[in-house]
């Protein structure tokens, strides 16, 4: 917010500057479209200066129309409102309906219809709006130093995670109070949201790929709080957990990774095999631990699935 606040400082200058030096009748009224025109990203500047300034001229058409007909009174502005915001709206023009309504009320406010003052609008929205659009073309904060901030503390907590699930199926009277879950997940958003600013900053060759993160980690951190749901079944350790726990040690390590090494697939793989040829449960309370800790690898498996879909490969042999 700071940052855009200097931008629009910088736009307001400019705007008045060009403005006063062309000579045009209101120059401090482009500096306000300027303020108005400042956007957040590249793409959205394009996107929102061109529905403002399209807004604007349909608005001016339609209040000349208007003044000519009926005259200056305040009632024919409030007729103008009830025809313009809608017409606008429906023309998806609706973010300039406060650009549209700085230059018609300049208009009303001089009481004087004519081809310059038509113009006079028009060159100050071209200056005004134009000022915005290129403060905001021409520099945006880079967002990769703090996205790549935010992928190594999701990545670290990811292991975190894995490590306590992992002690958990050892020593299942582990107590965690899983914070690590609540600080991965505010991450993660704040990532997505970031990603997304930085896509749409991007109007040459947009990278995907931050977004494509972020948003395997929130698929992840699903399937992560599907297993806890199932580990909170699983009250006495057995040789089957101490081999489940094996295999999220092993994740522990394998997470922080930027590529997808497949060792804990690998793992998984054999480790299902060997289920299999085990002894059936002979008890109720084994069998139950047993279907439990099977559903925490299925879960496994899928969150597996996702990294392995999204994650770069690693070329060497495992």
């Amino acid at each position: 917010m700071g940052f855009r606040v200097i931008k629009t400082a910088i736009a307001t200058l400019i705007a008045i500057i060009i403005a006063d030096a062309f000579n045009i009748q209101g120059a401090l009224s482009a500096g306000l479209l300027a303020i108005l025109g400042v956007d957040v990203t590249r793409k959205r500047s394009l996107l929102t200066v061109s529905s403002r300034f399209f807004a604007s001229v349909m608005g001016l058409l339609l209040a000349f129309g208007l003044f000519f007909i009926l005259g200056f009174h305040i009632w024919v502005l409030v007729l103008y409102i009830l025809i313009a915001f809608p017409l606008m709206s429906r023309a998806h023009f609706k973010e300039g309906i406060v650009t549209s309504s700085v230059v018609v009320f300049r208009v009303f406010g001089g009481e004087e219809l004519s081809l310059h003052v038509m113009l006079t609008q028009v060159e100050l929205l071209l200056i005004g709006l134009g000022s915005a659009m290129a403060v905001n073309l021409i520099y945006m904060p880079n967002e990769q130093h703090k996205l790549s901030e935010i992928r190594h503390k999701i990545d670290e907590l990811f292991a975190e995670i894995f490590s306590h699930i992992a002690l958990t199926l050892h020593h299942p009277q582990h107590v965690w109070d899983g914070k690590e879950l609540i600080e991965a997940a505010a991450l993660i958003k704040d990532g997505l949201a970031r990603a997304k600013r930085a896509l749409e900053n991007q109007l040459v060759s947009p990278d995907e790929s931050w977004s494509v993160y972020f948003y395997m980690r929130k698929q992840q951190l699903e399937r992560i709080e599907s297993m806890l749901e199932l580990i909170a079944q699983v009250f006495q350790r057995m040789p089957q957990t101490d081999i489940a726990a094996l295999l999220f040690e092993r994740l522990s390590l394998d997470v922080t990774k930027e590529e997808y090494t497949g060792r804990t697939e690998a793992m998984l793989a054999e480790w299902e095999q060997e289920f299999k040829k085990m002894e059936l449960p002979s008890t109720r309370e084994e069998f139950e631990i047993r279907s439990a800790v099977l559903q925490i690898c299925r879960e496994l498996a899928m969150y597996l699935e996702i990294a392995k879909k999204d994650k770069v490969p690693t070329i060497s042999k495992l």
